[in-house]
């Protein structure tokens, strides 16, 4: 069959080749792939920099996509059974990470939430345990998966929605109660970040990590009511691998650090998650803009790195 395939460590791209077709084992299902999104998790897995990159060669790159059973039934999916990726014809995955998807939601539309949605949806739900009524910072709202959590929050039932970023113009569009523009002044940032904790933060999900989520850390360390928590969840590390963290942030506040994502949350919950944001994404409207490329133009798609594109098959 026809497959996206990682050959070695360091390859620019996957190159577009032939793979063995699956076979399903037990308590698996092949999934017949119709989309399939590159995004920066699948970019990170095929060099071998994200964390839960197995350095197994060959693959086939992909870690999510849409499809179709034997039977004809439209689903979703995520991380098929190595060495197999999304990107490929065919795909054999574990019947627990695959869900429904949603009537008249497109499979291009779908594939490129996929990704996105399962991280903003599991860090508001299952990490952050968002109540309704309560408010949430975005930090780094004006990336996909950013953006589609401002919208998340609301579904969820957040009262108020700051969201962060350096794009003036992507903020003002995300339609948040407060932006805050992440432009390099570091003192100033603080002073933003202290006022908003001080009218009350119940949760921060940060996108960036690095520069600003230092200042978020100990302007809300300072400026938040005492013993009240923050849940501060960490998701991506946009803005850098590390932050310089004085121990007296966490000593002085109710600041509850955590991660979201592989690994931080069990693996049927995570994959439930999907299934959550495609529904919201069927009855509110959920989209994220997506550009279509056919498999065999694997090699021209992985280039384009400020544009979600969704491979087709």
């Amino acid at each position: 069959m026809k497959a996206a395939i990682v050959a070695q460590a360091g390859q620019n791209a996957p190159v577009l080749g032939d793979f063995e077709a699956p076979v399903a084992g037990a308590d698996e299902a092949i999934v017949q792939v119709d989309a399939a999104a590159i995004s920066p998790l699948v970019r990170a897995r095929a060099a071998g920099t994200h964390y839960s990159s197995r350095g197994q060669f060959p693959f086939v790159a992909g870690v999510d996509g849409v499809g179709r059973l034997d039977d004809g039934r439209r689903v979703a999916f995520a991380l098929p059974r190595a060495p197999y990726g999304s990107m490929a014809e065919r795909v054999p995955v574990p019947l627990a990470h695959i869900v429904p998807l949603p009537d008249g939601l497109d499979a291009v539309a779908a594939a490129a939430l996929i990704n996105p949605g399962m991280s903003s949806w599991a860090a508001l739900t299952e990490r952050a345990r968002l109540a309704r009524g309560e408010t949430v910072l975005i930090n780094g709202a004006t990336g996909a998966a950013g953006s589609l959590a401002v919208q998340v929050a609301r579904h969820l039932g957040a009262a108020r929605v700051i969201a962060t970023g350096r794009n003036q113009a992507a903020l003002a569009a995300l339609g948040a109660d407060a932006t805050i523009l992440l432009d390099g002044d570091g003192d100033a940032l603080e002073t933003q970040f202290k006022a908003e904790f001080a009218r009350g933060i119940d949760v921060v999900i940060d996108y960036l990590w690095g520069p600003s989520a230092e200042r978020l850390l100990i302007a809300g360390a300072k400026a938040g009511p005492d013993a009240v928590p923050i849940r501060f969840v960490q998701v991506g590390s946009v803005g850098g691998g590390e932050i310089n963290l004085p121990g007296a942030v966490l000593r002085s506040s109710a600041i509850e650090l955590m991660g979201s994502g592989i690994g931080s949350i069990p693996l049927a919950r995570l994959v439930a998650s999907i299934g959550g944001v495609l529904g919201a994404a069927a009855s509110d409207g959920f989209t994220l803009p997506a550009r279509a490329m056919p498999l065999a133009e694997v090699a021209k798609a992985w280039a384009l790195e400020r544009e979600r594109v969704v491979l087709t098959l």
